[in-house]
This record gives structure tokens, C-alpha cells and sequence, in this order.
């Protein structure tokens, strides 16, 4: 489970794409066609929409304030006089992002918290100074890692709500990385299990992706749930 992509890249993305290619064509609303009648290009454009709108998730938009972004794009990419300048208003993008990911984690965190009180007072679970509920679920008979050490595992992880958001099991291939080169809820908890063990951590946003999250799969502020099996270590 590696670090948190910087959480400039919605805004990032949004100053570009309202500052790039002024000559690309718009088509009329009207031109709409379903995936079925699309052509390669179409679907390539479509495409690059869903890479726009997904990282522009965080942001929360109401169809209103969509409306407004999607005005922005098409005044950039006809040429068309800005509204606004976007020297003064572009830095504040990123303001705006910041305090929307943060009024949206709140409610995340509540949730996770009320999770993690439960968990912690589940038969054989242990809640560190950090946060961290710790839950041996097999015990391992081998050695313990390093933060400095190499491990293969396999790995499940869900949102408190359920949702599976990731998993090693059903890509088929274990996963192998440093142990100090992934979130903190890891490097942690992956050092109190044995090989042969398997764990469930719960990870509160703190030691997990903070306020911005994973979008579009993990929300800014969530408490994530992970079933970790330590297969090896390389020193």
C-alpha cells in the first residue's frame, strides 16, 4: 500500500487543462453519442473527461459548479476571453480544494472513529498511541520484521462501509516492498506480525491518506480495513 499521490494533482490538473490547447475543438451539447457510436477518438476524449472529472471528485461539485468548470474548459479551448484572471484566481484552486477535502473528511473521520472504538474492543485486538487497531487473526511461528526490511504479503482492503477497494488475493500475485516506504498504519502494524500470520489493521485516516485520500476509490478522511498475510521477509 504505497504513500499518498501529492494532493495538488486535482487542482494541478484543472489549472492545465483550463490553460491548454486554446484551438481544440468543443463539440455542441447536442453531439452526445452513446459508447456503441463512438469512434477510437471519441472514446479516447471521453476518456480524458473521466480522467478530468475523477480527479476533480474531491472538489464535490454541485451540477451548478459543474456547470461553471465545464463554462472555464470551453472558454480555454475556444480561445475565448477569460471571465477571470487565472493568475490571481488559479493559485486559489487549490485553496478551495484544501477546504472542501477537509469539510468532507470530517464526516469520514467521525465514521471512523465510531469503527475503530468497536474494533479496539473486539476479543484479542490492541489500539496503539497512534490509532492503529491491531487484531492477530492467525498467529505466524517465524520472525518479526523491520521498518528497514523487504516483506511479500498478501493483502484485502476495504472502506469501514464494506466496500473492497483493493486486493492482492484477487489480482492472483502477492505484493513486495520496503516496509518503510508505505503508509504508517503498515509499517506499523506489518512489524508486530510473525511470517505465516495473518492481521487485520484499522487504519485511521491519520496514518492511512489523511484529508485528500484516494479518490475516486478512497474517500478523504477514511478509516481503511486491511487483512494482511506475511508471507516473507528480505532483509
Amino acid at each position: 500500500m504505497s504513500k499518498p499521490v501529492a494532493p495538488a494533482l486535482a487542482a494541478a490538473l484543472l489549472v492545465s487543462v483550463l490553460g491548454c490547447a486554446k484551438n481544440a475543438p468543443v463539440p455542441a451539447a447536442s453531439a452526445s453519442p452513446s459508447a456503441a457510436a463512438m469512434t477510437e477518438e471519441q472514446k479516447t476524449l471521453y476518456a480524458a473527461g473521466l480522467i478530468l472529472g475523477r480527479n476533480l471528485e474531491p472538489l464535490a461539485l454541485t451540477p451548478a459548479e459543474l456547470e461553471i468548470i465545464s463554462k472555464g474548459i470551453g472558454d480555454a479551448a475556444t480561445g475565448k476571453t477569460p471571465q477571470v484572471e487565472l493568475q490571481t484566481y488559479g493559485p486559489k484552486v487549490q485553496e478551495l480544494l484544501r477546504a472542501r477535502q477537509s469539510a468532507r473528511a470530517g464526516g469520514e473521520k467521525t465514521k471512523g472513529q465510531e469503527y475503530a472504538s468497536k474494533a479496539a474492543g473486539e476479543a484479542g485486538a490492541e489500539k496503539t498511541a497512534s490509532g492503529l487497531v491491531y487484531q492477530s487473526l492467525t498467529a505466524g511461528s517465524g520472525a518479526s520484521p523491520k521498518a528497514t526490511d523487504t516483506v511479500k504479503v498478501h493483502y484485502r482492503g476495504t472502506l469501514t462501509s464494506g466496500t473492497e477497494f483493493d486486493s492482492s488475493y484477487k489480482r492472483g500475485e502477492p505484493v513486495e516492498f520496503p516496509l518503510n516506504g508505505v503508509i504508517p498504519c503498515w509499517t506499523e502494524g506489518v512489524q508486530k506480525m510473525k511470517v505465516g500470520g495473518k492481521a487485520r489493521l484499522v487504519c485511521p485516516s491519520d496514518i492511512a491518506y489523511g484529508d485528500q485520500g484516494r479518490p475516486p476509490t478512497i474517500p478523504g478522511g477514511s478509516t481503511l480495513i486491511f487483512e494482511v498475510e506475511l508471507l516473507s521477509i528480505k532483509k
